[in-house]
């Protein structure tokens, strides 16, 4: 016998309230991070389930019918409820930690490396660090602070305190054939090589090629990958030419793992560490901690 109170999946009930949110399937499967068709799937299964028209074309985008319009608002506010239960279990599990999210590149390149110093720095400041891949969500789940690259125009709900300009150029080893030639020639010599490059930053070769006065399109692609972190794990082993952000090569430069012959360039991205609201109190200490630090050499 059918349960009147049973609930649809989870699953549905997510891209239900994605995509009558965003009146969009498109933008709710980039969100959710998952494709187009998985969605529609799960936006038809819960039709079918309930019986019931949930959304109209308008345009080229959806809109939900007056009984979407009636699921959304009490899905909105169930998600919510749970988004900020499990933000108040998660902060109460780290007792007064600071949950501070990053890319899981700028962690391991850069946060690990420096916790000591903040840790003496900032010794009233605990950390319980989260590694993010993909983007942030708008509520920024989980987390009292995001540590970021990225550029305007920011969710409208975050709070923003830019920290530096993102400067990326490209980096290779020593130890790749032909490196010593290469560092004598000219950036545009890059446009005969194939160039290391990965998913999450498409737009970086393309950014420092206009910079450096180079026709984007003359750019040859060798090998993706799709994290930062393993594209510069590929140039340090020798295996190629990547782009980069400079503060996370910053420590193999000094070393002599990598070298950048033709410097960084400033994009139209930076350095933000955001927060959704008001935040954690210690916020503006790790701000500007964070400041000196992407200024001060490895």
């Amino acid at each position: 016998m059918n349960d009147e109170r049973a609930l649809p999946s989870l699953n549905a009930l997510r891209a239900f309230e994605a995509a009558a949110r965003l009146r969009s399937v498109s933008l709710a499967a980039e969100e959710l991070h998952v494709t187009h068709g998985a969605v529609s799937r799960q936006l038809r299964a819960l039709e079918e389930e309930l019986g019931l028209a949930l959304f109209e074309r308008d345009g080229r985008g959806i809109r939900p019918t007056a009984a979407g319009r009636r699921l959304l608002e009490a899905a909105s506010g169930a998600f919510s409820q749970l988004r900020d239960c499990v933000a108040a279990l998660r902060r109460g599990q780290h007792g007064d930690a600071l949950v501070l999210g990053c890319p899981g590149s700028v962690l391991a390149r850069w946060m690990i490396p420096r916790l000591q110093v903040l840790q003496s720095d900032l010794p009233g400041l605990t950390l319980h660090l989260a590694a993010q891949e993909g983007d942030f969500t708008p509520r920024l789940d989980g987390l009292d602070a995001a540590l970021m690259l990225g550029q305007a125009p920011w969710p409208a709900s975050w709070r923003v305190h830019p920290l530096a300009a993102e400067r990326i150029g490209p980096v290779f080893s020593p130890a790749l054939p032909g490196a010593t030639a290469l560092a004598r020639q000219p950036a545009a010599a890059l446009c005969e090589q194939p160039l290391l490059h990965t998913r999450s930053r498409p737009q970086a070769w393309p950014t420092w090629a206009v910079r450096n006065g180079i026709d984007a399109g003359e750019l040859r692609y060798g090998t993706g990958f799709e994290h930062l972190y393993y594209l510069l794990e590929a140039a340090v082993a020798g295996l190629g030419i990547a782009i980069a952000p400079e503060p996370l090569v910053a420590g193999d430069l000094a070393n002599g793992r990598l070298v950048a012959p033709w410097g960084f360039v400033d994009t139209e991205g930076q350095w933000a560490l955001c927060t959704a609201g008001d935040g954690h109190p210690r916020i503006e200490a790790l701000a500007g901690w964070l400041r000196q630090q992407l200024v001060t050499p490895p």
